[in-house]
């Protein structure tokens, strides 16, 4: 009996899911960690304490959250320690840090 093509399909995403897995966790693990570095003053996953002075980043759009480190990282905006924290990143980095908190619910 030959194998039905759906058959053949379903067992290749299977199996590209079950391969895909350690290495989607391990991203995901690298984001968090890279992103837990701003929770010292942006709240855990950018959910900033109420009343805080610096401001929480969850939920912000990603190109905002890239413009800003952007101006921070040029001295275009100015900053008190953003501007030094924002040169230790690099443009992937950046970007994926602001992926990852644009996706925060608010």
């Amino acid at each position: 009996m030959k194998p039905d093509k759906s058959a053949l399909l379903i067992g290749a995403v299977l199996l590209a899911c079950v391969t895909a897995s350690p290495a989607q966790d391990a991203q995901i693990l690298r984001t968090r960690s890279l992103a837990a570095t701003c929770g010292q003053c942006h709240g855990t996953d950018g959910h900033a304490i109420d009343g805080a002075a610096v401001p929480g980043l969850a939920g912000l759009p990603a190109s905002y959250l890239v413009e800003q480190m952007s101006a921070f990282r040029s001295g275009a905006r100015p900053a008190t320690v953003m501007h030094q924290i924002a040169r230790g990143y690099s443009d992937a980095q950046i970007d994926q840090l602001a992926r990852y908190f644009a996706a925060q619910p608010k």
